[in-house]
């Protein structure tokens, strides 16, 4: 029997990704410290809080296997969080302007082994995005309508968000909105969850 699947983290974006593999699956939260380190690079930074997250999930959840997952944005080498509110999502956005910016989005597969032992598997994928131009009125008008104060970059990339973009490359539509899934079934695959047999 497979063990139960749990998705550390309270994301609704990454639960509806998580729903489409059409597997049974518990949410918690990870309660992890997301600040970064001193000189810790974006790539870096999402790869560790995955890791962390599912670690800290997998404590209270030692027979499962635990999905964690981090999206770190990166603007010329620097970090970009999740703005909060109205001001800094404004400022996010005006500095992406015209600008290429990375998305990096880290998967950590957790499993705990009966003999205390940790199996994990993980990756980050990498998403290009192209802006556009923008008006501060542009700005302000996204804002007012898709709300994205809790979203890496200050977008909703699956919402209105798609009108800032001149372009994005990717391997995995999915990754842009913070859970790789193409990725993750492959992870998954090597803890014996194959999809869509699982």
């Amino acid at each position: 029997m497979t063990a139960p699947l749990v998705l550390a983290s309270t994301s609704p974006y990454k639960k509806m990704l998580l729903e489409r593999l059409k597997i049974p699956f518990n949410c918690v939260s990870p309660n992890t410290d997301e600040q970064p380190k001193i000189y810790e690079k974006p790539e870096a930074l999402a790869l560790r809080l995955a890791q962390e997250k599912a670690m800290a999930a997998a404590d209270t959840n030692p027979n499962a296997i635990i999905i964690g997952s981090d999206q770190v944005g990166e603007l010329n080498g620097k970090i970009l969080g999740k703005p909060g509110n109205f001001e800094q999502a404004f400022r996010q956005l005006s500095a992406q302007s015209g600008e290429t910016v990375y998305f990096h989005s880290a998967v950590s597969v957790v499993k705990i082994l009966e003999n205390g032992n940790v199996t994990d598997k993980t990756t980050v994928n990498t998403t290009t995005v192209v802006f556009k131009q923008l008006t501060s009125l542009q700005i302000e008008n996204y804002l007012k309508q898709d709300k994205p104060y809790n979203c890496a970059g200050s977008f909703k990339s699956e919402g209105l968000g798609i009108s800032l973009f001149s372009s994005i490359n990717t391997n995995d539509p999915s990754s842009l909105v913070g859970l790789p899934l193409i990725d993750l079934c492959r992870l998954l695959a090597m803890h014996g969850v194959n999809i869509p047999n699982a």
